[in-house]
């Protein structure tokens, strides 16, 4: 697990991996904290940043895609969701143009009490992000976005060698 350090690259793909694994942790944590405040689960939490990255690209989410990313059956999905809506964490809305599809947003207060908690963190964030040039910038998001692509890859090829839940009889 521990990597080579002989040379300066090594030593620098070394430290960005311990980085990205000890910032992984830390994120883990605090998402964790957050859920424990509100009486939510690690899924929970998983399906409100899944709403909310769907919402910041423009894309709200749907019961069934939320079910894929996170891999639950359906009937696993709408539990979940009955929970977090009767949390008051997220609302599901009627498509406008095919009222058959639905779907999931950010409630206001779901998101008011993310926002209370997260802002300190996002007030450090921009603190950090402020030592750094738009080309540096430029850069580091480039790599974060790579490594994302590259973790997701590897989380859906654990999945797909996972073998299927055992179905209940009855």
């Amino acid at each position: 697990m521990y990597r080579p350090r002989d040379t300066r690259r090594e030593w620098l793909v070394a430290e960005i991996t311990a980085e990205l694994r000890r910032y992984s942790s830390d994120a883990q944590h605090i998402g964790h904290a957050f859920a424990a405040l509100h009486g939510l689960n690690a899924t929970d939490l998983q399906a409100l940043i899944a709403v909310m990255d769907a919402e910041l690209v423009g894309q709200p989410i749907t019961p069934g895609r939320l079910g894929e990313q996170l891999n639950l059956s359906s009937g696993s999905v709408t539990a979940l969701i009955d929970r977090l809506e009767r949390a008051g964490h997220i609302r599901r809305d009627r498509d406008t143009a095919d009222r058959r599809k639905v779907f999931l947003h950010y409630a206001d207060r779901g998101a008011e009490l993310a926002m209370d908690f997260f802002r300190p963190l996002g007030r450090r964030t921009d603190e950090v992000m402020s030592g750094f040039t738009d080309d540096e910038l430029a850069v580091v998001h480039r790599f974060m976005s790579a490594m994302s692509a590259s973790m997701r890859e590897h989380r859906d090829a654990v999945r797909s060698t996972r073998p299927a839940p055992a179905r209940r009889p009855g």
